[in-house]
C-alpha cells in the first residue's frame, strides 16, 4: 500500500494515483463535515474532492502529510460554504449550523449526562475560534498537533500552545461531574 503523500504526489501526472486516497480518507472527511454542517455535508464532501483533486499539484510534502493537506481543503470548503450561507441569509451565521439541526449531538450521545453537553457545547462556543477547530481536529478528527496546525495555516508549535490553552480553558469552563464524565479527548 502506497503512503499517501506518494500517491499525492504521483496524482500530478498519474490521476488514477489519486482513487485510493478517496477510499482512504471519504469517512474521516465526512464526519469532519457532518459535525459542521450536517445538512449539506454530502455536497460538501463531493466539493472537497473536487477542489483536491484540481488543487493536487500545490501539494508540498515538505508540509506535511495528506491527511492534514486534505483537512485543509475540508476546512477551505467549509469557509466558502459559510460565507455563501452567511450571504443568503442577509448577516453573519456562526460557523455551524445551529439553526437547521444540533451539530453537538454527536457530543451529547459520548457524554453519561444528558446535562453535560449542553454545558460542553457553551464551553467549546466560549474558546476562541481557532482554539476550538485546532481541539476539534485533534479530538474528533483524530490529527496529530502538527497535521492540525497545517490544516490550520500556523506552526505547528503554535498549534501546541493554543492547543494547550483551549484545553485548559475547557477544563475550566466545566464542571468536575462533566469532566469525570469526559472520555479524556477534551481533558
Amino acid at each position: 500500500m502506497d503512503p499517501d503523500e506518494d500517491l499525492l504526489v504521483r496524482a500530478v501526472r498519474e490521476p488514477t494515483a489519486f482513487e485510493p486516497l478517496v477510499d482512504r480518507h471519504s469517512a474521516a472527511l465526512h464526519g469532519y463535515l457532518v459535525r459542521r454542517a450536517p445538512t449539506a455535508a454530502d455536497d460538501l464532501l463531493s466539493e472537497v474532492w473536487l477542489q483536491a483533486y484540481a488543487t493536487r499539484h500545490t501539494y508540498d510534502i515538505a508540509r506535511g502529510p495528506a491527511r492534514g493537506w486534505l483537512f485543509g481543503v475540508a476546512r477551505n470548503v467549509l469557509a466558502r460554504h459559510w460565507q455563501a450561507v452567511s450571504r443568503a441569509a442577509g448577516g453573519p451565521q456562526p460557523p455551524y449550523e445551529t439553526s437547521v439541526g444540533d451539530p453537538w449531538q454527536a457530543v451529547d450521545q459520548r457524554l453519561d449526562a444528558a446535562a453535560a453537553g449542553t454545558e460542553l457545547r457553551s464551553a467549546l462556543a466560549g474558546l476562541p475560534d481557532q482554539e476550538r477547530e485546532l481541539l476539534l481536529l485533534v479530538a474528533w478528527e483524530q490529527l496529530t498537533p502538527t497535521e492540525a496546525a497545517a490544516v490550520i495555516g500556523i506552526p505547528a508549535g503554535t498549534a501546541r500552545s493554543r492547543l494547550h490553552r483551549a484545553r485548559a480553558r475547557l477544563r475550566d469552563g466545566l464542571s468536575d461531574t462533566t469532566l469525570t464524565n469526559l472520555t479524556g479527548d477534551f481533558a
